[in-house]
């Protein structure tokens, strides 16, 4: 495509009654959408234990989500609602705050009503209020927290999205949203998955409510992506460094994992090599990108505009993506975190 792109080119037209506000019963359940060149199949989750081949390294994020949504008062009286976007420090978060007006520093906001939980405005830095708590922020969140579902989902959170809206193998709390392909795998499915031979490797990337926030530019070379904290450790930076060596497929389980794995790519002198440490990262991926870690994307079907969607495009292809897209509102698949998945075959 010779034209510069804009927003407008990934923009699709989505049923209401096609976005999935519930979980199945199984997690392993969902549907699954083979993108591979110009052939769509469509499959069951299930069928990934015969997709996945002996020696392929699948690369998971163990990001764990917190209760990061926080619905409260001013002393005064007035609503408001907070969405914890990162711990910076043991009593210090940033967030953003909706309420009926700006809020100044030195405005207190109040949570709960046994128990309750102060917190007082400090500052901004960009979208985020800088908030200071009158105690820990984990221990806040944990009396007093919401599971921070997606705005698309129309139903308050319950016991079910508590469970549900996290991966079985959520391990490092820090994410306010969930890494969604993760959610459809269940033990018995990773156990099968490992006697066949397929290896796994985890990082941490904590997702932040900049997932949820529009791009608000009509060019997307105007955006500037939010930024997120990831972790790779050594151990897992070897076994995915002794994949690329070795010439064996490594598979990102989500956007996220794609992401932390592309962010921390090196060209070293023996090839493509990741580092291991912590580290934040902007990384905007659109179609023209190089990828050069993963080779397979296991993902959920995205937003229209978002760009979580510019992300699979730049992996698989627009128009693969387009018609993909376009099948899968046909064949009525379930959409966006509680809803089906795809396995996504890199583009030439």
């Amino acid at each position: 495509m010779d034209r510069e792109l804009t927003v407008a080119d990934f923009d699709y037209e989505l049923p209401s009654d096609l976005i999935a506000q519930h979980p199945l019963p199984d997690r392993a359940a969902s549907r699954l959408l083979h993108v591979e060149r110009d052939r769509l199949t469509d499959l069951a989750f299930t069928d990934l234990e015969r997709l996945v081949a002996p020696g392929e390294l699948l690369v998971f994020n163990d990001t764990k989500v917190i209760k990061a949504r926080l619905l409260g008062r001013k002393p005064t009286g007035g609503k408001v609602e907070v969405l914890v976007e990162r711990i910076v420090e043991p009593r210090r978060a940033l967030a953003l705050v909706r309420t009926s007006h700006t809020p100044k520093p030195g405005q207190a906001f109040v949570f709960g009503d046994r128990d309750p939980v102060t917190a007082t405005v400090l500052g901004r830095e960009q979208d985020f209020f800088v908030l200071a708590f009158d105690g820990e922020v984990f221990a806040a969140l944990e009396r007093h927290g919401h599971v921070p579902l997606p705005p698309y989902i129309a139903h308050p959170d319950d016991a079910q999205d508590a469970a549900r809206y996290q991966t079985v193998y959520a391990a490092r709390p820090g994410a306010v949203a969930a890494p969604t392909a993760g959610l459809h795998f269940t033990q018995p499915l990773l156990e099968r998955l490992r006697a066949r031979g397929v290896e796994f490797a985890h990082v941490t990337l904590h997702v932040g409510a900049g997932t949820f926030q529009p791009v608000r530019v009509e060019r997307i070379r105007d955006h500037v992506m939010h930024s997120e904290w990831y972790e790779i450790a050594p151990a897992a930076a070897d076994a995915i460094n002794r994949a690329l060596a070795e010439g064996r497929r490594v598979t990102a389980v989500g956007t996220t994992s794609l992401r932390a794995l592309e962010s921390a790519a090196i060209d070293a002198p023996d090839g493509v090599r990741v580092q291991s440490g912590a580290r934040e990262t902007q990384l905007f991926v659109v179609p023209g990108f190089r990828f050069r870690v993963v080779d397979r994307l296991i993902t959920n079907f995205h937003l229209p505009r978002s760009t979580l969607l510019m992300l699979v495009s730049a992996f698989a292809g627009i128009e693969r993506i387009r018609s993909a897209y376009a099948h899968a509102i046909a064949q009525r698949y379930r959409f966006f975190s509680y809803g089906d998945a795809m396995l996504l075959e890199r583009g030439s």
